[in-house]
């Protein structure tokens, strides 16, 4: 299904992603580990056509795209959805709206200025939502909202556009543990359920080990492990994020939570752009 060959992204003299390679045959759920500076969020981001690649290959469904443009491109960032690690929610808008910008892509503009949304939207928006466990806060503004409940409600929003690969940029970074928990088990039951591929950037190993099928592992911008949670040993964990890492059970080192700095970069630069 996917083909990552010999996948680069430089800034400058900084390679955040070195020939990176990888296929997957069929939808599963992966987790990419890495300290800072991994390049974790900058591949996700090329895949999504946020950033553009410098070299190499990403084809899915025998789809290059790397080289979509204009329409393809948008339907391209339809099929592969994203979700952030801030949610990136519109915070004073209702709930059920915010789901349903997950439509953007195939609507007009005057239609989303003026929130003019099918019945029939609008009823699999709720039903997204109780199915994530947060319908009856339908009518609130996601502001209101605890970031828990904001980040399943980015996930309703992500389920809104239908799509074959679901991107989560460190999904559960900023929730506490239950939170977390729920929003890991809410992405294990979409891939399960809709047979959807997940690829999620993950900060601890524990989290990697117990969601996900397979794990990647990267470090400065190469991938240096890819395999199954039981391969993923202590010293395998050592040789990812470095010897002085603690990987005792619970522990978390600081440096995994840390944005990685090229990738904010990339984030900053983006928004000027816009």
């Amino acid at each position: 299904m996917l083909v990552v060959k010999a996948l680069t992204k430089r800034f400058g003299t900084n390679t955040a992603v070195d020939n990176a390679s990888f296929t997957v045959d069929e939808p599963k759920m992966i987790g990419i580990i890495g300290r800072s500076g991994a390049g974790k969020s900058t591949f996700l981001r090329m895949m999504n056509r946020l950033t553009d690649a410098s070299s190499g290959e990403l084809s899915f469904e025998g789809r290059d795209v790397l080289t979509l443009t204009g329409r393809a491109r948008r339907e391209w960032q339809a099929d592969c959805a994203m979700i952030f690690q801030q949610f990136n929610l519109v915070p004073r808008m209702d709930v059920v709206s915010n789901v349903l910008h997950g439509t953007l892509g195939r609507r007009s503009t005057l239609a989303t200025m003026f929130n003019l949304f099918p019945r029939d939207d609008i009823h699999r928006a709720i039903d997204i939502l109780e199915r994530l466990g947060v319908a009856e806060h339908a009518a609130k503004r996601a502001e209101a909202l605890s970031g828990g409940q904001q980040q399943r409600v980015a996930i309703a929003r992500a389920l809104m556009q239908d799509p074959k690969i679901i991107l989560a940029d460190e999904p559960i970074a900023s929730l506490d543990p239950m939170n977390a928990q729920t929003v890991m088990e809410a992405l294990r039951r979409i891939h399960e359920e809709d047979g959807r591929m997940v690829i999620a950037n993950l900060h601890t190993l524990d989290t990697a080990r117990r969601y996900c099928d397979r794990i990647i592992g990267m470090r400065d911008g190469r991938i240096v492990f890819d395999g199954t949670p039981a391969q993923l040993t202590t010293g395998v964990a050592r040789d990812i994020y470095g010897a002085g890492a603690d990987f005792s059970e619970g522990a978390t080192s600081t440096a995994i939570n840390d944005h990685e700095p090229v990738e904010e970069a990339e984030r900053l630069i983006a928004k000027v752009q816009v």
